[in-house]
C-alpha cells in the first residue's frame, strides 16, 4: 500500500517536543524522516525520564514515542565535511525542518538562501517560539511563555490566579501541528508551481489562532472575559467538572436549553430550568446544588443516566483509564507496538483515519546515529570514506 507521503524525504534538525511531534505525524503517513543529530549528545529528549530499560539498553519513553518511523544520522554541521554531507542530502530531499533560534542555521551555512541554490524545490520550515522577526525573536521560551504572550494563559484558572495547562498547547498544537500542516500546504503549492519556499512558523502566532472563539467576542463587546466566569470557563453551572460518589469526576456540558432541561429533570430540580444563566449568588447556589446532586451517584451511574436522558456527560478519565475507554478502543487510539529492544510499547495511534492509505507505526525510534552509514552509502560514499569520517568525528559521537 502506498502511503500519502511516500517518496517525501524530510531532514529533521529539531529536538525535544514540538518539532519531533510534527515530523512524527508526517512519518506515520509515509514520509522518510531523517533525524540529523549532533555528535555531542543528539536530541536532548533521549535523556528525558522515565526510561525503558532492558539489559544495558536505556531510552527515554517520550523519545521512543515521538521518533517512531524515523532514521538517525550523526553529523557535525560545524565541520566543512559535515556541511558537505548535508548539502548532498538536501539536494535529494524535499523538506528541511529546524527549530533553532533565528540565525543559528545561517551561522552553520545551512540556511534557506544557501540551500535553495543547491535545490530550488526545497521546502524549508523554521519552527520557533516567537518567529523570525520582531523584538522577541531572540528570546528563549517554553510553552507557558508563548501562551502567556498570546493571552491564552490568562483565560484558565481561578479569578485571582491563572493556572498552567495540563498539556503543552503551544508546543504541540500551535507549534508541531501547525508546522506539519504548513509543510503539507507547501508541498501542494510546489506540486502546482514547481518551486520550493521558506516557512516561518511561530508558536506564539499559533497560540493566538486558538483564540478563534474568544477574541472575536472580546472585540465585539470590548469586555475582557473574567477568568473562571466566562461562558466556557465556569460562567454557567451546567458547563463544568463535578465529583461523583466514588470520588471520580464527570464533565457536564449542558449549554443548550434542551440539555440543561434534561439535567435539571435528572436531579429532580425542574425549578432550575429557567435560571440557567444566573449570576452572582444565585449561580453559586445552583453550582452547590449540582455538586450535591452529582455526589449522590457514581460516575458509571451518571454515564448511564446520560445515555437514557440525553445529557452531555462524559467521564473525566485518568491516564490509566483511557486505554480501557470503549470509544478510545473503537478508534484504535492506543495501540501496541513491539520494539525488540524493550518489548511491547503502548503508543498513541493515528488521529486521522484514511479509508485507502491509513498511517501506521512501521518502525521503532532510531538509535543515536543508527542509520548514519546506511544514509552515507545512499549518497555514494565508499566504505573507506565512511571509516575516515568516523575517525575524524564528523559522523560519530564525541567520546
Amino acid at each position: 500500500m502506498t502511503l500519502p507521503l511516500e517518496g517525501i524525504r524530510i531532514l529533521d534538525l529539531s529536538r525535544l517536543l514540538p518539532g519531533p511531534f510534527a515530523t512524527m505525524l508526517l512519518a506515520d503517513f509515509g514520509a522518510e524522516v531523517i533525524k540529523v543529530e549532533d555528535p555531542i549528545q543528539g536530541d536532548y529528549l533521549r535523556r528525558w525520564p522515565p526510561f525503558y530499560t532492558k539489559g544495558a539498553y536505556k531510552e527515554s519513553a517520550t523519545f521512543l514515542h515521538l521518533n517512531r518511523n524515523k532514521k538517525s544520522i550523526i553529523l557535525n554541521l560545524k565541520d566543512p565535511q559535515g556541511q558537505k554531507i548535508f548539502y548532498k542530502l538536501a539536494e535529494k530531499s524535499d523538506v528541511i525542518f529546524e527549530s533553532f533560534r533565528p540565525g543559528v542555521m545561517k551561522k552553520l551555512q545551512i540556511d534557506y538562501e544557501t540551500l535553495r541554490r543547491i535545490n530550488p524545490q526545497i521546502i524549508y520550515c523554521s519552527l520557533s517560539g516567537y518567529g523570525q522577526n520582531g523584538p522577541y525573536k531572540d528570546l528563549p521560551g517554553h510553552d507557558v511563555n508563548y501562551l502567556g504572550v498570546a493571552g491564552v494563559g490568562s483565560l484558565t484558572g481561578e479569578p485571582d490566579q491563572p493556572k498552567l495547562m495540563g498539556v503543552q498547547v503551544a508546543d504541540i498544537g500551535a507549534g508541531g501541528l501547525n508546522a506539519a500542516i504548513a509543510i503539507l500546504m507547501a508541498i501542494i503549492a510546489r506540486n502546482k508551481t514547481g518551486k520550493g519556499q521558506y516557512i516561518d512558523v511561530a508558536m506564539l502566532d499559533g497560540a493566538l489562532t486558538w483564540l478563534a472563539f474568544t477574541f472575536p467576542r472580546y472585540w465585539a463587546s470590548k469586555e475582557i472575559p473574567m477568568r473562571g466566569d466566562d461562558l466556557l470557563t465556569g460562567g454557567r453551572p451546567g458547563y463544568g467538572i463535578y465529583k461523583t460518589r466514588d470520588n471520580k469526576f464527570i464533565a457536564i456540558s449542558a449549554l443548550e436549553l434542551k440539555f440543561w432541561r434534561n439535567l435539571c429533570t435528572a436531579i429532580d430540580r425542574e425549578d432550575l430550568i429557567d435560571v440557567q444563566e444566573s449570576t452572582g449568588k444565585k449561580k453559586k447556589e445552583i453550582i452547590d446544588c449540582l455538586k450535591n446532586a452529582i455526589s449522590t451517584k457514581t460516575r458509571d451511574e451518571w454515564l448511564e443516566i446520560s445515555k437514557q436522558t440525553d445529557i452531555c456527560i462524559s467521564p473525566v478519565n485518568e491516564l490509566d483509564e483511557i486505554m480501557n475507554d470503549p470509544q478510545v478502543q473503537a478508534r484504535e487510539m492506543i495501540v501496541d507496538f513491539e520494539d525488540e529492544r524493550v518489548g511491547i510499547i503502548k503508543c498513541i495511534g493515528m488521529p486521522f483515519k484514511f479509508s485507502e492509505t491509513p498511517g501506521s507505526i512501521r518502525a521503532r525510534a532510531p538509535g543515536y546515529g543508527e542509520h548514519t552509514d546506511e544514509i552515507l552509502r545512499s549518497l555514494d560514499y565508499s566504505k573507506k570514506e565512511i571509516e575516515s569520517l568516523h575517525k575524524k568525528g564528523v559522523i560519530s559521537p564525541k567520546k
